[in-house]
């Protein structure tokens, strides 16, 4: 089903990942609990490539097939994103295993449209977040919400970026509020008898995430 989801469980944590942490790129950025490897595994947040695909399409496909039947995105899609945009993902990865990830491409206009679901749009100023997913073994642990906060900091400090944007099903609508966005309305998108919800993050501009976070 295309939209965004996660699973209501994953409520924000006190993890010490949410602290102040912003990426550039290229990304390929360790955890300071790595340096913890007698007492936790290593981990790191990292763009996705098309060699991460299965990983990927398997995590989709478990999270998402037992309750829609339908994935966001099929495995020809995830390959052509992580492809032509990768840059725009961002994957948690624990003792080399991924964990959960957000995939996303870029749009132009100012509300998303059905076609927005398998395009890209090259410079454009606008993020369209397709997924986010956790692995079985690792959800209710607060990584879905963990892994959004990076993913918006690595957004900031994207040149050109102004926003994000997504659609989800109205019972996720408070999961994204307590990240910041913002909902725009019903979404032009449907898929069957499913609507949406269109939900917005504004990223605050390059010069704020400059005068920030170091980038």
């Amino acid at each position: 089903m295309p939209g965004v989801k996660v699973m209501m469980a994953q409520q924000v944590s006190s993890s010490p990942f949410l602290k102040p942490f912003y990426l550039k790129t290229p990304l390929s950025v360790s955890s300071p609990l790595r340096q913890r490897r007698h007492t936790l595994p290593a981990s790191e947040f990292r763009n996705l490539t098309p060699q991460d695909a299965i990983s990927v399409f398997e995590i989709e496909r478990e999270a998402f097939i037992s309750v829609s039947g339908e994935c966001p995105l099929t495995l020809d899609e995830v390959l052509s994103f992580l492809g032509q945009c990768p840059e725009l993902s961002l994957g948690w990865f624990e003792g080399g295993q991924l964990v959960a990830f957000i995939i996303g491409s870029g749009w132009d206009k100012d509300r998303l449209a059905q076609e927005a679901l398998t395009l890209h749009v090259p410079d454009s100023p606008t993020v369209h977040i397709h997924v986010l997913s956790v692995h079985r073994h690792c959800r209710q642990q607060g990584k879905g919400s963990i892994l959004l906060w990076r993913y918006l900091q690595y957004l900031r400090c994207l040149p050109g970026l102004r926003r994000a944007l997504l659609i989800c099903e109205e019972f996720l609508v408070p999961f994204y509020e307590k990240s910041g966005f913002k909902e725009k309305g019903p979404s032009a998108i449907s898929v069957g008898a499913l609507c949406f919800r269109e939900m917005e993050y504004m990223l605050g501009g390059l010069a704020y995430a400059r005068r920030n976070s170091g980038c």
